[in-house]
């Protein structure tokens, strides 16, 4: 049995065209922990278990080459060989995140948001006309961004965010991290339990208010990360595992170096180490 403040496990999962891994391996291991890149197939012949964990990262990339959209196949993996042993992880209130890539699989298996509303058919034909309550969808300016932006953490629910109080930069690289929802999903509730982890901002830090570059795909509420509601599982479309070194940044020769998004990584290394 794990003593209290041991380094956590960090399963890093890696599927056909993750392209992220290693930064999110850097970064974890940068922020105390012990990741592993761990790849799907090992998982599914049984040579390696999520319950092995202690901390799961699903990183960014393009998964099976977005086919049939952004990170709609390794959502299929995770609901057709792994709905079992996610929802163990989940349930368990080990730490799990999903960023860009990652963030749509968990999404679109049904595993954010996570509230248990019922779910409803999306409205807009650039929207997947499926049952999910939310989706991540095609980008508002119709193309590929790939930009830094600014991050407010707000939740004090989500362990990832709960005691970040500085605004982090770093980079998004996405077509479809557009957050939208069915007409019926409670957005206000939702925001008032703590489920919107992360908001767009402006440079000068004040809110986005969904103007384009600041909000880079057009999400309600200026959504950048969401939470589901005991706060262990986090999905963002940015990128904090690579702004985690000050030469990252794109300003770092002007000495005007903001948040950086290896404070996300600790937080979470910090709450598995503890739990």
């Amino acid at each position: 049995m794990r003593g209290v403040g041991m380094q956590p496990k960090a399963l890093v999962l890696q599927a056909h065209g993750t392209n992220r891994d290693l930064d999110a391996i850097e970064a974890l291991a940068l922020a105390g922990a012990r990741p592993e890149g761990v790849p799907l197939n090992l998982l599914r012949a049984g040579k390696k278990h999520f319950a092995d964990y202690q901390m799961l990262v699903i990183p960014g990339g393009f998964s099976y080459a977005d086919a049939l959209g952004a990170g709609r196949l390794l959502a299929l993996d995770l609901k057709s060989y792994f709905a079992d042993e996610m929802a163990a992880f989940v349930d368990a209130g080990r730490p799990v995140m999903g960023i860009c890539n990652g963030f749509q699989a968990l999404v679109k298996a049904g595993i954010l948001p996570g509230n248990g509303v019922l779910p409803q058919q999306l409205p807009s034909s650039r929207v997947e006309s499926d049952s999910r309550q939310v989706t991540l969808t095609f980008n508002r300016s119709g193309r590929f961004e790939c930009r830094w932006v600014r991050l407010a953490p707000l939740s004090r629910t989500c362990i990832w965010t709960r005691g970040l109080r500085e605004a982090i930069d770093c980079p998004v690289a996405h077509g479809e991290g557009n957050f939208q929802a069915a007409p019926g999903f409670p957005l206000d509730s939702f925001a008032a339990c703590g489920q919107v982890a992360l908001a767009y901002l402006r440079a000068d830090g004040s809110p986005a208010n969904g103007e384009y570059p600041a909000n880079p795909n057009g999400s309600l509420l200026d959504i950048a990360g969401i939470c589901n509601p005991p706060g262990n599982v986090l999905g963002l479309m940015p990128h904090p595992e690579n702004h985690i070194h000050a030469w990252q940044h794109p300003l770092h020769t002007r000495h005007a170096v903001a948040g950086s998004g290896l404070a996300l990584f600790q937080q979470g290394v910090e709450y598995a180490s503890q739990t």
